[in-house]
């Protein structure tokens, strides 16, 4: 497993250098201090990246991709890392890219740079090897509702609303539509791609966008008692876990399931696979030593 993250890192490393990206900037107004595009913040085991750009509608310009990927990257094999939550300031979770980038003023090769990093941080998302959660509290549309569908778990509060309006405005959600078009069926995904129509957090919830709605007042208390049931479990056991979900979904079902019962068996492999198991029978806590670390073979 440890191998495969470098091979994870490696592979994301070439898109970006190995310099480290220094966070995307904003200015408040009537102030010359920066403002992170981006906020991170950790402790015990939950990561908070909150996207900081409320004026702009937290657009997911290719400063904002930047410095989303660079908050979820950093340190992101340590042990102490266990869960990371995506949220916003403001009334608006992400409207999506910024259009202003999208001019022919900026050029084919910067769109393209564009969506390259967009690809980039939403694979990322899905690759990482510890569960990423959305925490929506506003509306997500089109590249915003991309990041919504590419977590692995997703909350909302009950005023929260969702669309891919790019169709309004001459650009379709194709992007988007890679990830939405996994979250939802098939033609409630091409309903919203055709007419840019919202759909509300209860619908989002009732089509499989989400994983639940809450009223606004519950919305981050609900969200952490979900992280901190995750920080409960052993790291590596949720790692192999993640990364088996992920990939049987790709498969046809006979490969799936060879896929998913070797992974059992190397689970059982696991310090922390037969600490569970020894702990279940002698009826006392699990006591999860976080290591990828192997007691037979």
């Amino acid at each position: 497993m440890a191998a495969a993250l470098r091979r994870l890192l490696c592979s994301h490393a070439k898109y970006f250098g190995r310099t480290r990206l220094l966070p995307g900037r904003r200015f408040l107004s009537g102030t010359t201090e920066p403002e992170p595009l981006t906020v991170r913040k950790q402790e015990n085991g939950i990561r908070r990246i909150i996207l900081n750009n409320p004026q702009k509608r937290n657009a997911l310009s290719l400063s904002m991709l930047e410095s989303l990927r660079e908050d979820i990257l950093t340190d992101v094999d340590s042990p102490d890392l266990r869960v990371i939550i995506i949220s916003a300031e403001g009334p608006v979770f992400s409207s999506g890219h910024d259009l202003k980038e999208l001019t022919s003023a900026q050029g084919r090769e910067y769109h393209t740079r564009v969506f390259r990093t967009c690809t980039q941080v939403m694979t990322l998302i899905q690759d990482v090897s510890i569960p990423v959660i959305a925490m929506v509290n506003g509306v997500a549309t089109a590249a915003g509702c991309q990041l919504v569908a590419s977590c692995d778990v997703a909350l909302a509060s009950d005023k929260s609303t969702f669309a891919t309006p790019g169709v309004n405005v001459g650009l379709f959600c194709s992007t988007p539509a890679v990830a939405i078009g996994r979250a939802v069926p098939r033609k409630v995904a091409m309903e919203m791609l055709f007419t840019g129509t919202p759909i509300s957090a209860h619908e989002a919830l009732l089509h499989g966008l989400l994983s639940k709605v809450v009223p606004e007042e519950r919305l981050e208390a609900e969200t952490l008692a979900i992280a901190q049931r995750v920080c409960e479990a052993s790291r590596p056991v949720v790692a192999l876990g993640k990364a088996a979900f992920h990939r049987q979904m790709s498969q046809g079902r006979d490969a799936a399931y060879a896929s998913a019962s070797k992974v059992m068996v190397d689970n059982l492999a696991l310090r922390d696979g037969q600490e569970g198991i020894q702990a279940f029978i002698e009826k006392r806590k699990p006591v999860w030593s976080h290591r990828v670390e192997n007691v037979h073979d």
